[in-house]
């Protein structure tokens, strides 16, 4: 089992195409955030008052059930954090991952994918989820295009 874990959830697929960048290029395992009940379009409609998304976010307690967790979280050292931006966070079911998971001890880098809005407002939220047991680094906002080799680059200057 590798040391490096990348977890991600991808409502469209863009963070899930450079969670596999990531993972190739940390030689890491790769996770897949899944939400029990999948989104759909409708859900992810972020101008409809009442879709699920905005209703989700709107509630910072909220939990979706996850689909799957991950057994043997205490071989990872660290743990790649991916997720799209929603209303300048993490979308709730990423919540959901980090109340599941034990990560005392663990270093977590945030990465965000976003045209334009930057993961420190994510990083902030994450450290007040897993508290003061876990390293959470400012992590870095990485659009859908990002190149193999700018994601090589940075985990090279992060040195795990």
């Amino acid at each position: 089992m590798s040391r490096v874990l990348v977890a991600y959830f991808s409502a469209t697929g863009a963070t899930a195409k450079v969670a596999a960048e990531l993972a190739e290029a940390e030689n890491a395992d790769c996770f897949e955030i899944r939400p029990k009940q999948p989104y759909t379009a409708e859900d992810l409609d972020y101008t409809k008052k009442d879709s699920r998304c905005n209703l989700e976010m709107a509630d910072e307690k909220c939990r979706p059930e996850m689909d799957g967790r991950i057994d043997g979280m205490s071989g990872y050292d660290v743990v790649f954090l991916g997720f799209p931006i929603w209303w300048g966070r993490e979308p709730s079911i990423v919540d959901t991952f980090l109340d599941a998971h034990y990560f005392v001890g663990k270093t977590i880098v945030p990465f965000c994918t976003s045209g334009v809005t930057g993961v420190e407002k994510a990083a902030e939220h994450i450290r007040s989820i897993v508290g003061t047991d876990a390293t959470v680094e400012e992590g870095r906002r990485l659009g859908a295009d990002a190149a193999e080799e700018d994601i090589r680059l940075w985990t090279e200057l992060l040195g795990f």
